[in-house]
C-alpha cells in the first residue's frame, strides 16, 4: 500500500530571540533564502519588512505560505515576544499553523549533543538531552553546542517546523527560563478620577 504524495510545504521562519533579527524560507524541502542582520534593538520595527523582503526574493505571495516556524527562546525577553507575538498574529490572518521551534531543538537538529544558549553575566542555558534546561556559568558548558550564525539559525528553524506535526503542537509561546531582569514598579497607580 503506498500512501498519497506529500503535499510540498512553503514554510516562513523567523527569530528575534537574540542581538539579530532572522528570517528563512523553505520550499519543497528545501531552503530557499535565509538572511539576518545583526541589531540590539528594534526588531519589532524590522521583522515584518524583513519578513516582506526575504518573500519577494523568494518570488512568493504571504498566500504562498502554508506554515510559520518561530523561534521561541530561551533568549531576550522583548525579542522573543515579538517574534511570537508575529507568528501568532500572522497564523490568525493567513489561516495556517504557527510552529514554535525552541533554540535546543534547532541547534540539536544542526549538531546532536548537549547544546547552550548564552545567556547575561557569563552565563549559558545548558540542555542535556532528556533533562530540564538549566542555567550555568559558561564554563561549564564548554562542550555544548552553541547556536550557529542567524540565518543558519532561522533555516533549522524552518526545517523543525516542517517535521514538526501541526497537530500535536500548541499556539508558539515564549520559552523562559528565568525571570525577567526588570520588575514591575513597587509604587501604587495615581488614584482614577470620575
Amino acid at each position: 500500500m503506498t500512501s498519497a504524495p506529500r503535499h510540498a510545504e512553503t514554510i516562513l521562519a523567523f527569530d528575534t530571540s537574540a542581538g539579530h533579527c532572522a528570517a528563512a524560507v523553505l520550499r519543497d524541502g528545501d531552503i530557499v533564502i535565509a538572511k539576518a542582520e545583526d541589531m540590539t534593538r528594534g526588531q519589532a520595527e524590522r521583522l515584518v519588512p524583513l519578513l516582506e523582503e526575504i518573500l519577494a526574493e523568494a518570488g512568493l505571495a504571504w498566500s504562498d505560505l502554508d506554515r510559520i516556524g518561530v523561534g521561541v527562546g530561551p533568549g531576550n525577553f522583548t525579542g522573543i515576544r515579538i517574534s511570537v507575538a508575529t507568528a501568532r498574529g500572522l497564523a490568525l490572518g493567513l489561516g495556517v499553523p504557527a510552529i514554535g521551534v525552541t533554540t535546543f531543538d534547532a541547534i540539536a537538529s544542526i549538531t546532536p549533543g548537549d547544546t547552550a544558549v548564552p545567556a547575561p553575566r557569563d552565563q549559558v542555558y545548558l540542555s542535556h538531552a532528556g533533562h530540564e534546561p538549566e542555567l550555568v556559568p559558561k564554563d561549564q558548558a564548554r562542550s555544548a553546542n552553541l547556536p550557529p550564525p542567524a540565518p543558519e539559525l532561522a533555516a533549522a528553524i524552518a526545517l523543525c517546523a516542517a517535521a514538526a506535526d501541526p497537530a500535536e503542537c500548541p499556539a508558539p509561546a515564549p520559552f523562559y527560563l528565568r525571570p525577567a531582569d526588570a520588575a514591575p514598579s513597587r509604587d501604587l497607580p495615581p488614584p482614577l478620577l470620575d
